[in-house]
């Protein structure tokens, strides 16, 4: 066998023993541009780990971090002016003044947004994804009729 047919050769086993594996849920190519942005095979739909997210997945997540920052700034807002929390979870958080509420409340939803981000392509999380959109939006719409209540 000459030297190039040995090198075509072992170059078609790492090629098929690559492609015998499915995408790991993290690689080096998830943070530094990966290769696969679907499935590979039609039965392939759900369940599927790629390292590619579209610009809609982006958009998704960039308005989830926005009524984030938006509910965290209201929430401080109306609490000045009298307010009181009424999430439990986020009255605890909101001893450890504001600065703390605010990086914990971003910390928690950041992780929960990249465990979503990394799970596209299972039904529960484009649930979790879509639900947080439509929750903090309706939120933020709740904080801003509070501004023309007296």
């Amino acid at each position: 066998m000459s030297e190039a047919d040995l090198a075509d050769t072992a170059f078609r086993e790492r090629s098929q023993e690559r492609r015998s594996r499915p995408t790991p849920r993290f690689s080096r190519f998830s943070l530094l541009g990966g290769r696969r942005r679907g499935n590979r095979r039609g039965n392939e739909e759900q369940g599927v780990f790629v390292d590619l997210y579209g610009t809609k997945l982006w958009l998704l997540i960039f308005w989830i971090a926005a009524m984030n920052i938006a509910d965290s700034y209201f929430t401080l807002v109306h609490l000045q002016a009298g307010g009181v929390e009424v999430n439990p979870l986020a009255d605890r958080m909101l001893l450890t003044g504001r600065s703390g509420f605010v990086l914990l409340k971003s910390g928690l939803i950041a992780t929960a947004l990249v465990v979503l981000c990394l799970h596209k392509n299972f039904w529960i999380a484009r649930f979790g994804l879509w639900g947080a959109a439509g929750v903090y939006t309706l939120l933020v719409a709740y904080h801003l009729s509070l501004f023309g209540v007296e």
